[in-house]
C-alpha cells in the first residue's frame, strides 16, 4: 500500500534523498559542537590557553555554517519533495477518478472524493515533509549522542539508555491509543463536506424555504463529530509532553549528581560533564520528535488507506481488449435486458427489455417517477453496464467499443444539465473544441438558443457564471441541448431536457430536429405527452418494464395507462405522478 503511494514520488526522487543527507549533515554538525565545548573548557579556559580556546572556537564557527546550510538546504529539499508528491499525487487520483462508472462513484460519493483529494492529501503531505527531515535527523541525532556519551563516560550514558527505553514504551502506549481515534476523524470530515457542499450547492433553495437554521444544526453536528474525535485523540497523547519533561528533568538530575561525584573522583572532567548534559538534551528532544511522527504517521497511515481505496478502485466498466473504433449507425437493440445498480440486489430496475430501434428514428419514452426511463437510457452510452442480455449500437454489443468513441456517439441532455464558468461560446465548444462560430451559432438556432443569446448585450461572449446561475432554466436547457447537437452524435438523449421550455418552444426544437438531423436516433423522455406525441413510437414505461410501444394514435386505443394520462392531461393538466 505504501509501496503503491510513493509511486507519485517521480521527478522529486533527487530531493526525497537529499534530504536525509541534509540531516544527517546537520546532526553531524550538532554533536560535535558539545564535544569541542569540552574540550575548550577542559583544555583551554581550565589550563588558560587562550590558543586553543581561539581554535576551537573557530572549529565550531565553521561546523555551526556546515550545520546551518545543511538544515536550511534539508527545509528546502522537504518541501518540494512532499509538495511535489501532493500534486503528483492529487493529478493521479484525479485522472483516475474520471476513469470511474457511474457505479464506483456511488460507492465513494462525491464528499468523500473530495476530502480525499483535499484533506487527506494534505495530511500526507504535511506527514511527508515531517517524517523526511525528522525521520531521519531524530534517530541520527539520538544514535550519534548515545555513542558520543559512551565514549565520554559509559556510565552516564547508561542512565540515557533507560530513560529512553522506558519512555519509549510510555509514548507507544500513548501512541496506540491516540491512533484509533485519528482512524475514525478522516470519514467524519466525508459528512462535513457533503454538509458544505450540499448547502452551498442548494442555497438557493435553502433561503427560498427560509431553512438557514436547519442546516447550521446539520453543519454543527457534522463540526461536532470531528471536535469529540480529535479531543478524544488529544486526550490520549496529552501526557507524552509531561512524561517527556519528567524525565528530561529527572535525567538531569540523576547525570548531575553522578557526574558531580565523578568529577570529585578525578574520573570526570567538568566539560564532560556539560557536554553530556547537552547529549542528553539532545536525545531526549529526539525522542519528542519520534514522537510527533508517530502521531503524524498514526493520522497519515488512515489518510494513507483512504488514497490507497481510490487509486486501487478498479472501473465497474472497461475498454474491452480489442475495442471497434466505428459506429456504422445509430440504430439501438435491446436484447432481453435486465439491469440492477447493485448487481448483488434481488429486484431488478429494469426487466427483460426487448426493443428494437431503427437508425433515425424518434422515440418517445414516458412514465411515472421511478419506472426506470433514465436506467433504461443510461444503458445505451455504457454509464452502467447490464446485469442480463445485452445493449447493441449500430449492430453491435456496446461492450464491444471503445468507451471514448461511444459516448462521442451519443449526446445526453438532462434535465438538470450543468453549465461551467465561462462564455456561452466556451460552454458551448464542450460539445466540440474545434467547433467554428458559426457551428455554434447554428446548433444554438437548432435549440431555439439564438432566441435570447441575441439580445445579450454581449451575444455569445456572453459569461456564464458557475453552474448557469445567471441563466434561466429554460435557457440553461436548450444551451445544453445546443452543445450535445454540436457533438454531431448518432443518438441524441433528451432526458426530461425540454421540461422548463415553453410548449412552443418545445414543438419549435422538435420540429428543427426532425428537418435538420433525421438521420441522428432520437429518444425524448418527457412527463407530458405532448413532447412526444409527435414521435414516430412512444414506450411506455412502468415498474422497469415496457408497457406499451406504439404510435400515439395506437396508445390511446390500445393503452389503458397511456389513454388515462393524455386524458387527465387534456383535461386537468395532470401528468404520470397524478393519483388516478
Amino acid at each position: 500500500m505504501v509501496r503503491r503511494i510513493l509511486r507519485e514520488v517521480k521527478e522529486y526522487k533527487p530531493q526525497f534523498i537529499a534530504t536525509p543527507l541534509c540531516m544527517v549533515i546537520e546532526v553531524i554538525a550538532e554533536m560535535l559542537i558539545p564535544y569541542l565545548m569540552a574540550s575548550i573548557i577542559d583544555d583551554g579556559v581550565n589550563t588558560g590557553d587562550m590558543d586553543h580556546i581561539l581554535k576551537m572556537g573557530g572549529y565550531m564557527v565553521v561546523i555551526a555554517a556546515i550545520g546551518l546550510i545543511g538544515g536550511l538546504l534539508g527545509g528546502v529539499f522537504a518541501a518540494k519533495a512532499s509538495t511535489g508528491f501532493a500534486k503528483n499525487l492529487r493529478k493521479t487520483m484525479f485522472e483516475h477518478i474520471q476513469t470511474f462508472s457511474f457505479a464506483n462513484i456511488d460507492k465513494f460519493s462525491t464528499a468523500g472524493l473530495v476530502t480525499r483529494l483535499t484533506t487527506d492529501v494534505n495530511t500526507l503531505q504535511m506527514g511527508c515533509q515531517m517524517c523526511l527531515r525528522m525521520m531521519m535527523r531524530a534517530p541520527a541525532s539520538m544514535i550519534v549522542a548515545l555513542v558520543m556519551s559512551f565514549i565520554i563516560s559509559a556510565r552516564i550514558a547508561l542512565i540515557y539508555l533507560i530513560a529512553v527505553i522506558l519512555l519509549s514504551i510510555v509514548l507507544f502506549l500513548f501512541i496506540r491509543r491516540a491512533m484509533g481515534f485519528f482512524k475514525q476523524a478522516f470519514p467524519k470530515y466525508d459528512a462535513l463536506n457533503e454538509s458544505v457542499q450540499e448547502n452551498v450547492s442548494a442555497i438557493r433553495v435553502v433561503k427560498a424555504y427560509v431553512t438557514e437554521d436547519v442546516e447550521i444544526s446539520k453543519f454543527k453536528k457534522a463540526s461536532q463529530a470531528i471536535y469529540d474525535i480529535f479531543s478524544k485523540a488529544e486526550g490520549a497523547t496529552v501526557y507524552q509532553g509531561p512524561a517527556m519533561m519528567l524525565t528530561v528533568y529527572s535525567c538531569i538530575i540523576l547525570i548531575s549528581y553522578t557526574g558531580a561525584r565523578m568529577i570529585v573522583a578525578g574520573s570526570l572532567s567538568t566539560g564532560q560533564l556539560m557536554s553530556l548534559l547537552a547529549y542528553c538534551m539532545n536525545i531526549l528532544m529526539s525522542l519528542m520528535m519520534l514522537s510527533f511522527i508517530f502521531i503524524m504517521l498514526s493520522m497519515g497511515s488512515a489518510s494513507i488507506q483512504r488514497i490507497y481505496d481510490v487509486l486501487e478502485e478498479k472501473s465497474t466498466i472497461d475498454n474491452p481488449t480489442d475495442p471497434l473504433y466505428e459506429i456504422s449507425d445509430g440504430s439501438i437493440d435491446f436484447d432481453h435486458v435486465s439491469f440492477a445498480y447493485n448487481p448483488e440486489a434481488k429486484e431488478m430496475v429494469l426487466k427483460d427489455i426487448d426493443l428494437h430501434i431503427s437508425n433515425g428514428e424518434t422515440i418517445g419514452i414516458i412514465g411515472s417517477t421511478g419506472s426506470a426511463k433514465t436506467s433504461l437510457v443510461n444503458l445505451i452510452s455504457r454509464l452502467y453496464d447490464v446485469c442480463d442480455g445485452s445493449v447493441r449500437v449500430g449492430g453491435r454489443d456496446v461492450r464491444e467499443y471503445d468507451i471514448e468513441t461511444l459516448r462521442n456517439a451519443v449526446s445526453v441532455v438532462l434535465q438538470s444539465n450543468t453549465l461551467f464558468s465561462g462564455s456561452i461560446y466556451d460552454n458551448l465548444r464542450w460539445g466540440d473544441p474545434d467547433a467554428t462560430d458559426e457551428e455554434c451559432k447554428k446548433a444554438c438556432a437548432l435549440a431555439c438558443a439564438d432566441e435570447f443569446i441575441d439580445h445579450f448585450p454581449e451575444g455569445y461572449n456572453t459569461h456564464i457564471e458557475q453552474g448557469g446561475t445567471n441563466v434561466s432554466g429554460g435557457q440553461k436547457q436548450r444551451l445544453c441541448i445546443a452543445r450535445a447537437l454540436l457533438k454531431k452524435p448518432k443518438i441524441l438523449i433528451l432526458d426530461d431536457s425540454t421540461s422548463a421550455v415553453d410548449t412552443a418552444t418545445d414543438a419549435k426544437i422538435k420540429k428543427a430536429f426532425r428537418e435538420e438531423i433525421p438521420y441522428t436516433t432520437k429518444l425524448i423522455i418527457a412527463q407530458r405527452v405532448s413532447s412526444v406525441m409527435d414521435c414516430d413510437r412512444i414506450i411506455v414505461m412502468e415498474d422497469g418494464r415496457i408497457n406499451g410501444l406504439d404510435t400515439h394514435d395506437n396508445l390511446l386505443k390500445n393503452n389503458e395507462i397511456y389513454r388515462e394520462v393524455y386524458e387527465s392531461q387534456t383535461s386537468g393538466g395532470g401528468d404520470f405522478d397524478e393519483p388516478k
